[in-house]
């Protein structure tokens, strides 16, 4: 029995540790490699754990990348029920947080002027208080917005934490009749300008005017001014919402690159003039300039583009029989109700990559980007863009359907920041010249 006891502690003593060095042995030949056949299986296994997967993937480029819409309505939408932008707000489609989440850095400002100040006058006035507002959420909030006038200033306010706030007039009336107003808004900031809204204005004709009201038949005598001191100042030449004779007048006098805003495809909207057809686009970037996608449904697909038309001719038709104010209570509760019974007929985060997919397709890459209109279309906003947050989701779609991280750089801002760039240096070439 002792010797029993002995053995078995004896063998104990020798067994185990034997086994502790075996294993010792066996992992250093695993992590060394005791021949090539060993090394793959670490190096494949290192390698896929730091695959991202496309969702992770575009959040991280959200952040990183820069991003810049060149329309954005908030200081309209703030003027008609203002709201703090520096925090999550209940109603619209941007604030602060929001825009942080999305990685949105640079939002233009949207200067809306409606086509009525064409007609009671003051354009200018509304005009300057819109800006008064945009400033002032720099001065209550410096930690958190800046106003910005040029790239740099933009790429600044990124590497700050903040959201720069460039500037867009949109509608040419706030120029009134005075060339020299164009100075005062560029010294205020304004890089671009839309050269009209919904109606004729006295710079050029609207694509939303009918064809035999067309006032100008594309730009007037003073318009074609307009047009040659923006280049000179370095204002971008903005033809969203211009009739087709307009833009072709542009594109012949303009000598720096041209943007639209906030347009999209017509090919997908056929008789939507409010969009580009191929030839216009062609046109616009043998010019070199760029067309910003907008995200609004009824600019992408003809589905949602014949439910708006219907639609606000209906809301239109109803306010006047029954003398309703729009944003009244009782009209918003009718729309409200009318949209529960014939739903909207939302566009897809596809859709806004297809119109995306058609311009590079026509033009290659460089002459596409974002011009989403948030804030400026109301509840039409596509599935998975539905507001400035959701910038990820775009990026991700991009990714999936194999655009590489060069070509997601240039739709987000590169090709803007390029035309940008391109104007400085074109009115400070004619300014030289002067």
């Amino acid at each position: 029995m002792q010797l029993n006891r002995f053995l078995n502690r004896k063998s104990q003593s020798v067994i185990v540790p034997w086994i502790i060095v075996s294993w010792a042995v066996l992992f250093s030949l695993l992590a060394t490699g005791c021949d090539r056949g060993a090394e793959a299986p670490v190096e494949a296994t290192k390698e896929a754990s730091v695959v991202e997967s496309p969702a992770d993937k575009a959040q991280r480029l959200a952040q990183e990348m820069l991003i810049v819409d060149t329309h954005v309505d908030v200081p309209y939408r703030l003027q008609e029920a203002m709201e703090d932008i520096s925090q999550r707000t209940e109603k619209g489609d941007f604030d602060f947080v929001r825009a942080r989440e999305g990685g949105l850095d640079a939002p233009f400002m949207s200067i809306y002027i409606p086509a009525d100040y064409q007609e009671t006058g003051g354009a200018k006035d509304f005009a300057d208080s819109l800006i008064d507002m945009v400033e002032k959420f720099e001065t209550d909030h410096p930690e958190k917005f800046e106003v910005v006038s040029s790239v740099d200033e933009v790429r600044a306010a990124k590497a700050a934490g903040k959201v720069a706030l460039p500037l867009g007039i949109e509608n040419g009336a706030a120029i009134e009749d005075e060339l020299a107003n164009l100075e005062h808004f560029f010294t205020r900031g304004v890089r671009y300008i839309t050269l009209t809204h919904s109606k004729n204005n006295q710079i050029c004709d609207s694509s939303y005017e009918e064809a035999d009201n067309r006032t100008w038949n594309g730009l007037s005598p003073f318009g074609k001014e307009v047009v040659a001191e923006m280049n000179r100042l370095g204002i971008m030449v903005d033809i969203s919402h211009v009739s087709d004779d307009t833009f072709y007048q542009v594109m012949e006098l303009s000598q720096a690159p041209v943007i639209a805003s906030h347009s999209s495809c017509r090919h997908f909207t056929p008789d939507f003039e409010r969009n580009m057809d191929d030839e216009m686009i062609r046109k616009l970037a043998e010019n070199g300039g760029v067309i910003q996608i907008n995200f609004g449904s009824g600019f992408l697909t003809p589905k949602a583009r014949e439910y708006s038309t219907s639609f606000w001719a209906h809301i239109q038709e109803h306010a006047v029989a029954n003398g309703l104010e729009r944003g009244s209570d009782e009209l918003n509760a009718y729309i409200e109700t009318y949209r529960e019974q014939s739903p909207f007929p939302y566009a897809s985060l596809d859709d806004v990559v297809a119109h995306i997919d058609h311009v590079v397709k026509l033009v290659g890459i460089d002459h596409v980007g974002i011009g989403s209109d948030y804030d400026g279309v109301g509840d039409s906003l596509p599935e998975g863009l539905k507001d400035v947050s959701d910038f990820p989701n775009l990026i991700e779609a991009l990714l999936i359907k194999g655009y590489s991280d060069e070509d997601i750089e240039k739709i987000l801002s590169g090709n803007i920041v390029r035309v940008w760039k391109a104007v400085e240096a074109k009115a400070a070439e004619l300014q030289a010249q002067s």
